[in-house]
């Protein structure tokens, strides 16, 4: 059993605030010297980026941490999706990213109870607060209302007996009588306030076509920013109450995720196959490039820690600035991010685009997602790119998004045909072609069709998949690395 003083931080829709109320209460905790966990719940990449600069630049992190794109001490943002990983992942992973900490948080997902389109509580907040025990704290958008707020607050808070809202924050509080109003129609509720936030206007993170920007594009702005929401939620909420009711979550029971150990005999066994005969032979760790920066910021923390667990040496590098790849190079992966943006600068680096060429004519396995497929086209927006696949990227008017399930139709590098995987979509770009003649995976809900691009080792897609469902993924893309030399 294991004790974790930890909350869900929920609300019953999104646009409430439960970001920033988050990332605030995680610096105004981190400032008191506490060791402070971050989570988000779902597969958004970008909060949990704010996340770990909250917990990094407020003092708190005496954790290492970190991930392949060298966020500095303190904990990374880990996500807890239970589409993507599946419930029975969910524990085990929270408390790997939580051990030894004081207090971990988790942000939730659109509203409470808003899960996989059609599949019921899967990958709700509420799922994942019912899986880890944990006390939810709501985030109410206090705007526009009075007495009603106690009506929602106890709709919500009586919907599901197993999901315990055990406190309210409210945001958006206009002035010290609204206030008052709130405080009173809730009395009667059975839900405590926690806090009581004004509306605020100086501090924003900028949005655009995904969302807000990545901290890797504006890190002293969201520096400043953090310390400005610290600041607001120490002035705002009970942080001792919330400690205590944090405090008040009852052991957690159950293995914890291990990425050693998930590269057991199954999952080596699985990444077996032609391309791995003999690879992992004794001999030095291949190194695996994993390219980052500010155009490319999407990435899991368990991928690093699987690749490193499966005998890689991990070594980021930033397509931005780098005009060669790590020397050794063996592997490279490249996450999602944003491309288009900086298609300009990518373009304009093409010392660094003839070598990941030369990479994958040498058959060195390649995994790339999303904004790494962009990368390896032909080109974005008419600038030239890596020419690794035979496709043209282009920015589009329409948001592509949602949760998607596919299967390896052929062997590639990170799969043997037949291999089962939940991923998600999210991008406002197209290829053309949408598939090659090997494609990457064969997408069989919520639709039918050939997705990607497999040739030779390469695999680029636009699916992103959580590494830690399917650990010989990890596995078998290390198997097909180069040994380095010496």
């Amino acid at each position: 059993m294991v004790r974790v003083p930890r909350l869900v931080v929920a609300a019953p829709a999104s646009g409430s605030g439960k970001t920033t109320v988050t990332a605030g209460l995680m610096a105004a905790f981190a400032e008191r010297g506490l060791d402070v966990s971050p989570h988000k719940v779902g597969p958004d990449y970008i909060d949990p980026g704010y996340h770990a600069l909250a917990v990094s630049s407020a003092g708190g992190g005496r954790a290492a941490g970190g991930t392949a794109f060298g966020g500095g001490a303190g904990r990374p943002g880990r996500n807890l999706d239970a589409y993507l990983c599946g419930p029975d992942r969910i524990a085990p992973m929270f408390l790997h990213g939580a051990a030894g900490c004081d207090l971990a948080l988790v942000e939730g997902v659109m509203g409470l109870f808003d899960g996989a389109a059609g599949q019921g509580e899967l990958a709700s907040t509420a799922q994942v607060a019912k899986v880890l025990r944990a006390p939810v704290v709501l985030v109410v958008d206090a705007s526009s209302q009075s007495r009603s707020v106690a009506a929602l607050v106890h709709g919500f808070a009586s919907w599901d007996p197993e999901v315990r809202v055990a406190g309210v924050i409210l945001n958006k509080v206009a002035s010290d009588r609204h206030e008052t109003m709130l405080r009173e129609a809730l009395e009667g509720a059975g839900v405590p306030v926690l806090g009581a936030l004004r509306r605020m206007r100086e501090v924003g993170t900028p949005s655009r076509h995904l969302g807000l920007v990545p901290v890797a594009e504006r890190r002293a702005e969201a520096t400043d920013s953090v310390a400005a929401l610290a600041a607001w939620v120490r002035e705002g909420c009970d942080l001792d109450g919330l400690m205590a009711l944090a405090g008040s979550a009852p052991p957690l029971s159950g293995p914890v995720w291990d990425p050693v150990a998930e590269l057991g005999p199954a999952a080596v066994a699985a990444a077996e196959g032609p391309r791995a005969q003999g690879i992992r032979a004794r001999g030095p760790r291949p190194v695996v490039a994993v390219a980052g920066g500010a155009a490319f910021t999407f990435s899991y923390a368990e991928h690093t820690e699987l690749l490193t667990a499966a005998g890689a040496e991990v070594v980021p590098f930033d397509p931005l600035r780098d005009e060669r790849l790590p020397s050794g190079t063996g592997g490279l992966v490249i996450g999602g991010g944003f491309p288009e943006v900086y298609a300009p600068e990518l373009s304009a680096n093409e010392p660094l685009r003839t070598e990941v060429a030369k990479l994958a004519a040498t058959g060195a396995p390649i995994a790339a997602e999303c904004a790494g497929l962009l990368y390896l086209a032909r080109s974005l927006d008419g600038r030239p790119m890596c020419g690794v696949v035979d496709a043209e990227a282009h920015m589009s008017d329409r948001l592509t998004l949602g949760y998607r399930e596919a299967v390896a139709i052929s062997d590639t590098s990170l799969a043997v045909a037949g291999t089962r995987v939940r991923g998600h979509e999210f991008h406002r770009t197209t290829v053309e072609p949408g598939a090659g003649r090997t494609p990457a995976w064969g997408l069989v809900h919520p639709q039918r069709r050939a997705e990607g691009f497999a040739p030779g080792n390469v695999h680029a897609s636009y699916l992103h998949v959580h590494w830690a469902a399917v650990p010989s993924v990890a596995a078998r893309f290390v198997a097909g690395c180069v040994p380095a030399a010496g």
